[in-house]
């Protein structure tokens, strides 16, 4: 495997704000030209997942395929706007993202392919795409971690719109470039409607929050003491609890079912219209949805699986209880007017 490193894309949002839906691509199965692509042992896959997490699997999908993987690693909002830019010139053969928004964005702009329903169908509806642009790969719940020594009980939000509260005010980490924090602000928009999520954003913006690169770092800060509180994937506090012992968590969480700052979003994978119909990049789709992928999720990354048969860790409540009324997968990929929000109130 060659890692490529990430390109800096200091006009993204600019990239992302000026994108428009196309009609959708041609189906995967057959390819744009009427034939499918050849295998020749290699595809390039824009990986929007953090390096540590899924290098592993890559290298084992290299040994046990014969496939090279070049892999270009930065991530997923970075990347969806690099192929936005890049269009049908990308090299690119799989997007590999972090979340549903970036997947959407790259889909309404026509650079997807229509994957095999053998892949699409291994995911149930309601964590995959409606068209077979891209398929759910893994479950990721938004979750507040909290101070355990230093935050009351009584204290713990119940839901994401407590913390604009005054008792909050520059008690609250979060990482306002990340995809997964971009994408829940984008399901408060879809949920509750764009002025009650610009009144929230706003109100946030004022309640001096404390400001990261990542969901690392916003847990790291909750773990030393130095925040009360921080917004993050639930899969960062339990990779941490499994090298550190539970019992040394200082930081401990709090889930919000039904509400939007506690929403499920996934990690997910779609074809380039580029490569459609390359057995290379669909055999790699497809080990993403295998049983023996899906197992690594669950005990490397700590993510919900979203293929039947495979059960999550018995530490995490129940896929099911965390879901969101009325909330779609596919409503999320008007990320750039939520990164516009974002950048007019100075999150980003």
């Amino acid at each position: 495997m060659r890692a490529i490193a990430p390109a800096a894309l200091a006009a993204a949002a600019l990239v992302l704000a000026g994108c428009t839906a196309s009609d959708p691509a041609p189906s995967a199965s057959t390819g744009s030209t009427g034939a499918a692509a050849e295998a020749d042992g290699a595809f390039t896959l824009y990986a929007g997942r953090s390096e540590d997490l899924v290098d592993p699997l890559i290298e084992q999908f290299e040994e046990s395929s014969g496939i090279d993987v070049d892999v270009r690693y930065a991530s997923s909002t970075e990347l969806e706007a690099l192929l936005l830019e890049e269009g049908d010139r990308s090299p690119a053969d799989v997007f590999w993202s972090q979340d549903a928004g970036s997947l959407g964005a790259v889909a309404e702009a026509g650079m997807l392919a229509t994957l095999p329903e053998e892949i699409t169908g291994a995911v149930p509806a309601e964590f995959t795409s409606t068209d077979g642009s891209w398929v759910g790969v893994t479950g990721r719940a938004r979750v507040i971690a909290y101070d355990s020594e230093d935050v009351a009980e009584a204290e713990v939000p119940t839901a994401i719109a407590d913390l604009t509260g005054e008792e909050y005010r520059g008690r609250v980490a979060f990482a306002p470039g990340n995809a997964s924090f971009q994408s829940f602000v984008t399901a408060m928009r879809v949920l509750e409607g764009e002025e009650a999520a610009a009144a929230w954003v706003e109100a946030i913006a004022a309640n001096e929050p404390i400001l990261t690169e990542s969901n690392g770092q916003t847990l790291d800060l909750v773990q030393s003491g130095e925040a009360d509180f921080g917004l993050i994937n639930h899969y960062y506090w339990f990779e941490d609890a499994n090298e550190l012992g539970a019992d040394q968590m200082r930081a401990q969480l709090a889930f919000l079912p039904g509400d939007p700052g506690g929403i499920v979003n996934v990690t997910g994978a779609g074809l380039l219209a580029s490569a459609e119909g390359d057995p290379d990049a669909l055999a790699f789709i497809e080990h993403l949805v295998s049983a023996e992928a899906q197992e690594y999720f669950v005990t490397e990354t700590f993510e919900y699986p979203l293929v039947d048969g495979v059960e999550p860790a018995p530490e995490l409540p129940a896929i099911e209880s965390l879901a969101v009324e009325g909330l779609d997968l596919a409503d999320l990929a008007s990320l750039a007017d939520t990164q516009a929000l974002l950048a007019e109130h100075g999150l980003l």
